[in-house]
This record gives structure tokens, sequence and C-alpha cells, in this order.
């Protein structure tokens, strides 16, 4: 079990830090106004602290949900009322009905006028919204109707902090950001609320230190590793280690869970490694060969192939094993029956696309959509995430995760669509034949524009389905790995949206890379309020 003091150089400082933890402990604990509560939990969450505090975050959101069914008459303006649906769905409350808005609808069916002037309200409704299912029409009407007035308002805004944060939102929601940057970015934001706690800041500024280093640490591990195994001189491949390890970070940051990122950065490298074998270097002959020798786990067979591509296939071979090992020797159950299949489909998955491409063949977007959800590497993440994770692993378990679950089904998706609308020119750079929006465009003859549409709009649906799923697989899956699920859907927005994942970075992308790996967040005082 990890614990803050642990990381925590000399007694006076892990004194103070105790104090801060346990102030918030009894913040959490203490019977304060509904609202103040919910506002409470909506900064310890954004600040990075969740999981710290997820019993006491979990009995007073129970406290709330029982008695907000009585109702909470004093707090019916937009503002509470949509940060209570927010805060509810997000720790799956799907009893929490859209008709908590129907008091702000008019008889036209629409979201009423007078709203219109209620800067926080409407961002605390843009949040919200993006918590709704398929086919809950007030939840779309609430997006389109605050982007629209956010839109409307944001150059009026008088509060320079307000402004700040309704130009955040609109960038992106809450739901689709890694919480690891989004804790970095929301400490200066809320070092400017009026009612700015400042031990909870001075907390989260230091756990957020000691998370970073931890992390660097892991890294630093991981590449000692990289370079003894040597792959990265492989000039065919991208040689990207920081942004393998970030994914996993992004993922799962809890410091506890140390073996699940060194795991599976282990094995997104070898997705790379893999993938650009099938995108850059070998024949369709090779391939094809690869790819039984790696459907029967047959290392007998490498001296038919080329030394590179054998030489990554040993590699691929071993880090399973490691990952077969540890599952054993820490959990008592072989999984590499399970990783072998997985590893199989995946390769049958890039040489369908491979074929694709040799024979200049374009499928349907539903074809490569199909067929992205195994070769896109989602699965493999998560699949190790879940040996990990996992406090029910058995054979029933894991047979239920080798048939893709919906929540890594939707996860494994958004990376791909999110992937894809990264600029064509990246894309088509690193080796990507085929993506999504020229399968629409070829199959129905849309511009590029309209193929982006299109796209965005499937990434929003999914995330619809994603966000009910999470309810409904929720009892089958513990707590970590639906966030991970989550998580690895938000990595992608992150990561594509300033480059390719992989190699080209834009300045933005390259600050937020030193922000969680390197710079640490500046601490003036230690202490309570």
């Amino acid at each position: 079990m990890f614990s803050i003091n642990s990381y925590v150089k000399g007694k006076k400082h892990m004194e103070e830090v105790q104090k801060m933890v346990d102030y918030a402990r009894n913040l959490l604990d203490k019977q304060m106004d509904p609202l103040e509560k919910i506002e409470l939990i909506d900064a310890i969450q954004r600040l990075g602290l969740e999981y710290h505090f997820e019993r006491e975050i979990k009995h007073s959101l129970k406290s709330l949900y029982e008695s907000a069914a009585t109702g909470w008459p004093e707090y019916d303006d937009l503002h509470s009322t949509a940060l209570r649906f927010r805060i509810f769905r997000q720790h799956h409350y799907y009893e929490v009905p859209q008709d908590v808005f129907q008091k702000f609808i008019d008889e036209t069916g629409n979201f009423r006028a007078t709203l219109t002037d209620d800067v926080k309200g409407l961002l605390s409704l843009f949040e919200a919204s993006f918590h709704g299912f398929k086919g809950e029409d007030i939840m779309d009407k609430a997006e389109a109707f605050s982007v629209e007035h956010l839109k409307e308002k944001k150059r009026l805004i008088t509060s320079p902090s307000l402004a700040r944060e309704v130009e955040h939102a609109l960038d992106m929601p809450i739901l689709w950001r890694p919480n690891r940057l989004e804790a970095r970015w929301f400490m200066g934001a809320y070092e400017e609320q009026p009612d700015m706690n400042r031990t909870l800041l001075n907390l989260a500024k230091f756990d957020y230190n000691i998370v970073q280093s931890v992390h660097r640490e892991e890294y630093g591990r991981l590449e000692r590793w990289w370079t003894e195994l040597g792959l990265g001189k492989m000039t065919f491949s991208r040689d990207n280690l920081v942004e393998h390890y970030l994914w996993t970070a992004f993922m799962v940051f809890d410091p506890k869970y140390k073996d699940l990122r060194e795991m599976t950065t282990k094995v997104i490298a070898m997705i790379t490694l893999i993938d650009d074998i099938y995108d850059s270097l070998g024949t369709l002959e090779e391939l094809e060969l690869l790819t039984r020798l790696i459907d029967r786990w047959d290392v007998n067979g490498i001296d038919e192939l080329p030394p590179n591509i054998a030489t990554c296939f040993i590699a691929l071979y071993n880090v399973t094993n490691g990952i077969g090992f540890w599952a054993m020797i820490t959990r008592g159950i072989n999984v590499i029956p399970y990783i072998r299949k997985t590893w199989s489909d995946q390769c049958m998955a890039y040489l369908k696309e491979a074929k694709w491409c040799h024979k200049d063949s374009m499928p349907t977007l539903k074809e490569y959509l199909n067929n992205a959800v195994r070769s896109v590497g989602g699965f493999l993440a998560l699949q190790c995430c879940f040996f990990i994770t996992s406090d029910n692993l058995t054979e029933d378990t894991l047979n239920y995760m080798a048939e893709i679950p919906r929540i890594v089904r939707c996860s494994s998706l958004l990376i791909r669509l999110n992937n894809d609308l990264a600029p064509l020119s990246v894309g088509l750079a690193e080796g990507d034949k085929l993506n999504s929006l020229e399968c629409f465009m070829n199959e129905t003859g849309a511009s590029e524009e309209e193929a982006r549409k299109h796209i965005k709009y499937l990434v929003r649906e999914t995330w619809k389905t994603l966000n009910k799923d999470i309810f409904d697989d929720n009892c089958r899956f513990s707590g970590p790995f639906v966030t991970a699920c989550l998580n690895l859907a938000r990595a992608s927005h992150w990561i594509y949206r300033y480059g390719d994942g992989h190699g080209i970075r834009s300045e933005e992308a390259k600050e937020h890379l030193i922000s969680a790996l390197v710079d640490p967040v500046p601490i003036m005082q230690l202490g309570l309020n």
C-alpha cells in the first residue's frame, strides 16, 4: 500500500504532510452544506488527490445521494444541479436521470434563454453534458446550448480566472482529460479562486511532486532496460520510450502500481515495434510467416525470418514470458496462453491491414474500425492492466476479458479515432497507409472536412456508449481497471491532439512532457490554513 509519508524526506516535513492528509480526511468526514461538500469533492478530484480519500468520498456521496432523494430545494440553480449530476455519474450513480434538468427547459423543449447570462452555470452544464448516454436528448441539448453561449459570452467575462476556466473547458472537457495533466493545470486555476483552501492546494502540490519523482525513477529503470535490449537502434521503428511510459502513467498513476506501469510500458514498446514491422519493414510473405510463428508461439522457426524481424519476435516472446512469470509468482495463475492469443489476434489484424495496403484495397469504415479495435493495441495494454489490478483473477474472468468487454472495446476504438483525427500528413508520414478519414471519404465521397466532422461525431457517440458500459461492467471489474479503461481513452485525446503519439511533438506537447516527468510544482509553504 502506497503511503505518502514513505516518500517524504525529513521528520518535520513528514509531520506537516501527515497533518494535511488528516485535515483533508476530517474535512470530508465533516458535516457541511451539501453544495459545499460536492464542490469540495470536485476540487479534491481535480487536484489529483482522490486516490488518497476513496473511502471518505464514497461515504460522503452515499450520504449526499440519500439526502438528495428528499430534494435540495435551496439548490435548484443550474450550477449546483449540473455539478451534482456530473459528480454522481462519475461515481456510477446511474440512477441520476437527465430529467434533473427538466426544470430548466421551456415550453418549446429547449433550455431557457434566461440561463445565458449564468456563465458559471453554463460551464457546469457543459461539463455535465459529457456524462450523457446515447438517447439522452436533454444532455445533447445541454452540450449544444452551453457551447453556443459560452463561446458567445467568453469575451465578456470580467473575471480572469473564470475566463480561463471557460477557455480550458471549451478546449477539452474534464471527462476527456488525463487526470495528471488536469491536476497540474487546475492547481493554478484553484489558487485564483476566492474560496481556495490553502491546505488542500499545498497537499496537492506536494503529492504531485512525490508521484512525479516515483514516475521519474520508474522511467529511469525502463530506459536502462530499453538501452540494454538494443532495439532502439532499429532504424525502421520509432524509438519513443517516453511516450510509451506516459501512456501507462496517464492510465494508472497511483505509485503503488509500479509493476503495472513497468510491464505495460514494455508491452506498448513491443506493440510499436511489431506495428512498424507490419507497416514499413516486412514483405507480405515475411509478414505472413511472422503471423504464423506468433500464432503458434514458435521461436524454433525464426531462422526463416530476416534477422531484424527475428530479433523483434524474440524480444516480444521474452517480454510476454516475463509478465507470465510475474503473474505465476504473485497471482498463482498462468496468463501466458491469454497473452499469446491476444498477440496472435493482434498480428492477424496487422496482417489484414497490410494486405489491404499491398492490394491497394480500401475497406469500408465499418470493416476498418472492427479490425482496428484489435490492431490499435489498446486491448493488449488493458489486458496487462487487468492481470495486475483485478482482485478476482480466475479462469472465468480471464475468459470474459478475452472476449474484449465493451468498456475495453470503446477505449480501444477511441484510441483509433483520435489517432486518425491527427493531421493526415502526420499519419501518412509515419507509414500508416489507412485511416478512418480516408475510408469514410472513399466510401461516401465526402471531403476531408466532412470526414473529420463524422469521425468527431463517432468519438462523441463512443464516449456516450462508454459512459453507460461503465455502469454495466462495473460489477465485473475492479475500480482501478475501470479507471484505467477511461484513462487510456483520455490519454489518446491528449497524445494525439499534440502530435502523432510517438515521434512528432508540438511545442505544447513538449511542455506537457516536461511538466509530467521533469519539472516539479513550486511550493511556497507547507502547513494548514
